[in-house]
């Protein structure tokens, strides 16, 4: 996909429907977008490169966007392989390029490309260095840790594009979701999914990346995955404050579940039933052995109350449970209310592990009481379910 943006920038990224999973693990139902840029000036650049599942329509792109001009330098923005993956093919074919990249990714390229030859072809460059293009000037700003620590974005001063990175990037492919924000029917719910799972764990990081944006006067947001964002700037980088500060984005009540046969989904079930007959405005329920796990790691933050429903197994947790929680711990879930349901036919062990996987996470504030039923939900496991959902509510 080619698009002209302006009179020296064009827009030579590549959409993904072939590969099933981002990172070996995000499934990706509309695809991918490898978000790549050209800037035709006194001097030419390239802006980041591709992942290999789409190395030849990139190549096709940028041919084409070259217009007959030889590029002088090719920005590397991130290391990671789906934009970093046609470096050594870029620098063998166009002999004169060099690469723009933070000092961390130099050290990183031979990981990368062994054997590659980079002597004299390198410019390195930090916070507030600029890379001068001739009427355009790339302004960059260090981004350590969103979500690696070799991460630079660019700023170009003469159209107010920032370049940011992984950073406020979607999972979908841009002829599926849009080419623009404004385009896209609902940009937050897979940006969300992408946030949280990808960069989440770097809340602090973001927002002292977000401290650095507020002092530019950006007017475009060219991310590295997903739209490129024009309209309701504000609404963009409110919802980043939002995630990268683990505030709460909705009022609500998430409800995750793991059952074996079906006794532990159902009390999940009846608890969402009572929470909204006492009016609860949001009751999301998911069962975590059919669904997307990054989804429901996304719901966990986004909601403020997070019930957890867990079937006991092998003196321990339900294998879903146990790893929807270590995700959680890993991405750096803090600052919640939870409430617990766990299930047990004979010793009932699910509550004491998930509360041991709590107690690692910070500011997290257990809603007493936690419910404990035996094998299947009955009659005589209502008035806890009420207990419970009052507390909630309360």
């Amino acid at each position: 996909m080619i698009r002209t943006l302006n009179a020296q920038v064009r827009y030579i990224g590549t959409d993904d429907h072939v590969s099933d999973l981002f990172e070996s693990q995000y499934i990706l139902p509309e695809g991918m977008a490898y978000n790549s840029y050209r800037i035709l000036d006194e001097k030419v650049a390239i802006l980041d490169t591709t992942d290999d599942a789409t190395a030849d329509a990139w190549k096709t792109n940028l041919r084409e966007g070259l217009s007959g001009r030889t590029p002088d330098y090719l920005v590397v923005h991130h290391m990671e392989p789906d934009h970093s993956a046609l470096i050594a093919w870029a620098l063998a074919e166009y002999p004169g390029l060099k690469l723009v990249c933070s000092a961390m990714a130099l050290k990183m390229l031979p990981q990368f490309f062994e054997g590659i030859a980079l002597e004299g072809r390198t410019v390195t460059v930090g916070e507030g260095d600029i890379l001068d293009l001739g009427t355009r000037k790339l302004r960059f700003i260090a981004a350590p840790m969103v979500h690696w620590p070799e991460v630079v974005m660019s700023f170009d001063e003469t159209d107010g594009a920032l370049y940011s990175a992984d950073a406020f990037g979607k999972f979908g492919a841009l002829d599926t979701c849009g080419f623009y924000g404004r385009d896209d029917d609902d940009w937050s719910c897979e940006a969300r999914r992408y946030y949280f799972n990808i960069v989440g764990k770097y809340g602090p990081q973001v927002q002292t990346l977000l401290g650095k944006v507020a002092a530019l006067p950006v007017k475009t947001i060219r991310p590295l995955h997903g739209p490129i964002l024009e309209d309701n700037l504000g609404e963009y980088v409110g919802l980043y404050d939002t995630w990268s500060r683990y505030a709460v984005e909705t009022e609500g009540i998430f409800i995750a579940c793991a059952s074996i046969h079906g006794g532990t989904l159902a009390a999940a079930g009846k608890l969402a039933e009572i929470l909204r007959e006492k009016g609860a405005g949001r009751v999301e329920v998911s069962d975590l052995c059919r669904s997307d796990f990054a989804e429901n790691v996304e719901d966990a933050f986004r909601h403020s109350t997070l019930v957890l429903a867990a079937s006991s197994y092998d003196a321990g947790l339900f294998t879903p449970m146990y790893e929807f929680l270590h995700r959680l711990q890993i991405k750096g879930f803090c600052n919640r209310r939870v409430a617990l349901i766990e299930n047990g036919s004979w010793a009932p062990t699910a509550g004491r592990e998930m509360k041991r996987m709590l107690s690692e996470m910070s500011g997290i504030t257990l809603i007493e009481p936690m419910v404990s039923i035996r094998s299947r939900m009955k009659t005589t496991d209502l008035p806890a379910l009420e207990t419970l959902a009052d507390a909630i509510l309360k």
